[in-house]
């Protein structure tokens, strides 16, 4: 019998890339359809609304939406072609869109056909769980990896077009600029990034007014200091290292930056190591380090927002010049049932209730496989071996 579920698995149709394009686009469908409530999109469609009429984006609308906008101005010219549409149109067309974002950016990574298809087989069901949110975070993992393939490519104009748009839309996109010493074109990377973030910032004002576009920059960040404020202890939100640890020990006394720091040092100590630029396996093992830090470090970060992280932790899995052992595939399937099942019916309703989301457990493999990748980059030699 096993003989027959593993030549059925070995058939060519499951490691095609056409099933998983048409596998990502249903499960946007499937999220598009029968997600009836849809609050986050009925916000994102808001901003461009409220943008239109020049109306504050950052105070309730409780005739609208529940919650409160917490993305930038620049954001109403992202998700325009969705709110002008009909609801149900828009909605199921903005699904669409964000995983097929994230399809092409994986295709464009110089691996091979196994590695892509893993990815994408093993980020299907964190795909899922984002797309029933409706999460931007989706098109943040497509830009992150967008950025590094371009800097690749050495296409850094276009590089850091995808970094300014993440950053004026959600401040993640920042994270990009880790790419940044890999570019062979330092000051073209550096022009076109002041540039891009000239224009962008201004291009809202198309559609409203300086003025207007001016002030809601600014009540923007004030909103988002007092987001940081909010999420400390919050059941939905910072589910991130930072509030493992903080929501294990139940202290409320101590600043966040007694773990960023040392995690922001750990992450930029690799970088010491220019003899191993030249090696892509090396590169994206950074690629994989900037997707997890970016959810690890963030008292913002969602359970729906592992989708980032998960994608890391595939390009950690697939990319490294070595052989993975026996603990490393450990590490992936606990990362499999701990942080993308736990949040879905597969996943036992006690243990999600009373300590997955309470202690933010869902960073927990993350976490390890993140100190562990930071470990292999500071000790292990990424060049490829010759078979």
């Amino acid at each position: 019998m096993w003989t027959k579920i593993k030549t059925f698995f070995q058939r060519p149709f499951w490691s095609d890339y056409r099933t998983l394009l048409w596998l990502w686009l249903l499960l946007a469908l499937i999220a598009g359809i029968i997600k009836s409530e849809a609050n986050n999109f009925k916000i994102f469609r808001g901003v461009f609304w409220h943008v239109w009429n020049q109306t504050p984006l950052y105070i309730h609308y409780p005739a609208e939406y529940f919650d409160l906008n917490h993305y930038g101005p620049l954001f109403s010219l992202i998700v325009a072609p969705f709110a002008v549409v009909p609801f149900p149109l828009g909605r199921v067309l903005w699904e669409l869109m964000l995983a097929l974002c994230l399809y092409v950016a994986v295709r464009q990574l110089r691996m091979v056909k196994w590695q892509h298809i893993f990815i994408y087989w093993f980020c299907a069901h964190e795909l899922l769980t984002a797309l029933f949110m409706n999460q931007f975070n989706i098109a943040i993992a497509a830009i992150v990896v967008g950025a590094y393939c371009c800097v690749e490519k050495e296409r850094d104009a276009t590089a850091t077009l995808l970094i300014v748009i993440g950053t004026l839309v959600k401040l993640y996109g920042i994270v990009g600029l880790a790419f940044f010493f890999f570019s062979r074109h330092k000051t073209r990377f550096i022009l076109s990034f002041i540039g891009w973030s000239a224009l962008l910032f201004c291009l809202p004002m198309l559609i409203s007014s300086p003025e207007y576009i001016i002030g809601q920059y600014h009540d923007w960040i004030v909103r988002l200091g007092e987001k940081n404020a909010d999420n400390m202890f919050s059941l939905y939100t910072n589910t991130s290292l930072l509030g493992l640890v903080r929501k294990i020990s139940h202290c409320t006394t101590y600043s966040d930056l007694w773990i960023i720091i040392p995690g922001l040092v750990a992450f930029c100590l690799p970088y010491l190591r220019i003899n191993q630029y030249k090696n892509e396996a090396f590169r994206y093992a950074y690629l994989a380090a900037t997707l997890m830090f970016t959810v690890l470090f963030s008292t913002g970060s969602e359970s729906s927002g592992y989708i980032i992280a998960l994608t890391g932790v595939c390009i950690w899995f697939v990319s490294s010049p070595w052989k993975r052992g026996k603990w490393d595939i450990a590490l992936m399937v606990f990362a499999f049932i701990l942080t993308s099942l736990s949040p879905s019916d597969l996943f036992p309703k006690y243990l999600r209730d009373e300590w997955v989301k309470p202690y933010a457990l869902k960073a927990l493999p993350v976490a390890i496989i993140w100190i562990k990748l930071t470990w292999e980059m500071m000790t292990k030699d990424y060049e490829a071996k010759k078979a």
